[in-house]
């Protein structure tokens, strides 16, 4: 496919539905943010390996996330296993100027990969960092308005709920559901989505 398929592909099978999502979708190709050895296949829907046993997700994923995520324009967002930093720059288009989004990885290699790839586009707003070892999140940069998370983890983790500011959203894979999950100031609101397959959440 190419980038124009790919998104069309996304629009048509209601994945990609809001106009600010799909311009990140068509301004941060995915093909920056592959290997090179797979540069073919970037607009082909399904996972693409990026090495050390982590994917960049497939497009219909990420478009399924970001939506469920409803990020806008001025949010402050944490990308908890950024990996090649394509959902960090999606998040970062869409965020604009006035936003902030912060990309946590915690494999180094990876974290010099996805600053390279986010050198391709002027995207002063958006940051990758390495992530600390047991220390889930980026604490000394919270409250965030959202946060994604695009590893599995086993279970809600308190340490990104404390980093929600209240009326916040963070979209995460639990076992193999994805859980939208609002902070009330009563407590969370959660809500399921069944049938996703991601790498497991390391920290």
């Amino acid at each position: 496919m190419t980038k124009k398929e790919l998104i069309s592909f996304l629009t048509q099978n209601d994945f990609l539905k809001t106009k600010r999502i799909i311009e990140a979708f068509d301004k941060i190709d995915r093909k920056d943010f592959v290997l090179k050895k797979y540069a073919s296949s970037a607009y082909d829907d399904y996972p693409l390996s990026i090495g050390f046993n982590q994917t960049i997700s497939q497009p219909s994923t990420v478009a399924f996330m970001i939506e469920l995520l409803k990020p806008e324009k001025g949010d402050r967002i944490l990308d908890v296993g950024s990996g090649s930093g394509w959902t960090t720059a999606l998040l970062g288009y869409i965020a604009g100027k006035n936003g902030k989004v912060f990309g946590v990885e915690i494999i180094p290699e990876l974290v010099l990969f996805s600053r390279d790839n986010l050198e391709k586009y002027s995207l002063e707003n958006t940051k990758i960092y390495q992530a600390r070892i047991n220390e889930l999140g980026l604490k000394d940069k919270a409250p965030f308005n959202k946060i994604l998370v695009s590893a599995k983890a086993r279970d809600i983790p308190e340490a990104l709920i404390n980093q929600l500011k209240i009326g916040g959203v963070m979209v995460i894979p639990i076992s193999n559901s994805l859980f939208k999950i609002t902070k009330k100031k009563t407590g969370i609101e959660k809500q399921e989505i069944p049938g996703f397959v991601f790498v497991p959440l390391i920290y």
